[in-house]
């Protein structure tokens, strides 16, 4: 793996890629699932990846979330080269530097909200008498704050998808991943998902997040972005600024 041996400094960006790759071995064949990727993320921006299943998109964003390591390159996030990090390390990225939201929620259904909530701070060892006023900022800042006691099949699908954004801002992470947030939902759950995303990027009062969002919705894209950046075949094909 090539990664450079001296981190470089932010320079004012959140996210970024240095000569990304990431290939896979299918029998004989070189899947170059991301093939040589250069990108900065400015903190603050909102940035779509686009692209067609199988271009690389969510490859990308799970290199940048840490869920993934490169064949080669390197990707820096607050400065800090997760390619450099141990096991250890990359899972406290997850847990403090972002937040995910999924596609699928990927709520517990045994838990209650407040307890899938809760949870990314139980794994940061966040001191007990923190947590219950951090689970309900994050759950108040998705209106969500009257069914912390509901389970998630009590919930409707756009409740999910609130509780599971609630679940990635509880650690007041200032980078926000999301995989095709809307799409398990309908047009209209979907644009309230969206709504809510673009009010986190830019709240009335407070510090925004810098959000990284993977759609193949081009009009979702250009509503609610600053930039697109657009993949096929594992490499960036496209960039446009819209703001």
């Amino acid at each position: 793996m090539n990664v450079p041996e001296t981190p470089a400094s932010s320079n004012g960006f959140a996210v970024r890629a240095d000569h990304v790759s990431r290939h896979y071995k299918m029998g004989d064949a070189l899947i170059r699932a991301v093939d040589q990727i250069s990108l900065e993320v400015r903190a603050g921006e909102f940035l779509a990846l686009l692209g067609a299943s199988g271009s690389g998109k969510s490859t990308l964003l799970n290199l940048i979330a840490g869920l993934d390591r490169p064949s080669s390159g390197a990707i820096f996030a607050q400065g800090r080269n997760l390619a450099a990090m141990s096991s250890e390390e990359l899972a406290a990225h997850r847990n403090q530097t972002i937040g995910i939201v999924f596609q699928s929620f990927q709520l517990l259904p045994r838990m209650t909200l407040e307890e899938n909530v809760e949870l990314p701070l139980r794994i940061a060892e966040t001191p007990r008498s923190e947590r219950p006023g951090r689970v309900r900022e994050a759950l108040e800042r998705v209106r969500l704050g009257a069914r912390v006691k509901h389970r998630p099949t009590e919930l409707s699908g756009g409740e999910q998808q609130r509780a599971a954004i609630a679940r990635a801002l509880v650690n007041r992470p200032m980078i926000l991943l999301a995989d095709e947030p809307t799409g398990n939902l309908d047009s209209k759950t979907g644009e309230e998902i969206m709504n809510l995303i673009a009010e986190i990027h830019r709240p009335p009062s407070g510090p925004g997040r810098t959000i990284i969002m993977v759609t193949h919705e081009h009009a979702l894209a250009e509503r609610y972005a600053d930039r697109i950046v657009t993949l096929s075949d594992g490499a960036i094909s496209r960039e446009e600024n819209l703001r």
